[in-house]
């Protein structure tokens, strides 16, 4: 990590330092800010106890967008080499 930076990311009113490298720094406070609407629409829409649970609901919510795309993405694969096999016969087919 060249020249280090330190920054404070502030997720469900606590305040986390972190030393990180320049280059993450954007993205880092992206993503604590879509955390930050998401427990704010999880609070609005549900009865909450506790900071726990919207923080628990907030991970399982990213990491199921996470999968999802996964998800998605192998299924735009596996259509796109069937594409690419199919016109690769015709080519074979009209050379033959």
């Amino acid at each position: 990590m060249s020249n280090p930076l330190k920054i404070k990311i502030s997720i469900a009113d606590r305040v986390y330092p972190l030393t990180i490298d320049p280059s993450q720094e954007e993205s880092l406070r992206k993503a604590a800010k879509k955390i930050e609407t998401m427990i704010k629409r999880f609070e609005k829409s549900y009865a909450v106890r506790d900071k726990q649970d919207v923080l628990a609901m907030s991970a399982l919510q990213f990491a199921a967008q996470v999968e999802q795309k996964q998800i998605d993405s192998s299924s735009d694969s596996q259509q796109l080499e069937e594409r690419l096999k199919a016109l690769n016969q015709l080519l074979h087919e009209k050379i033959s």
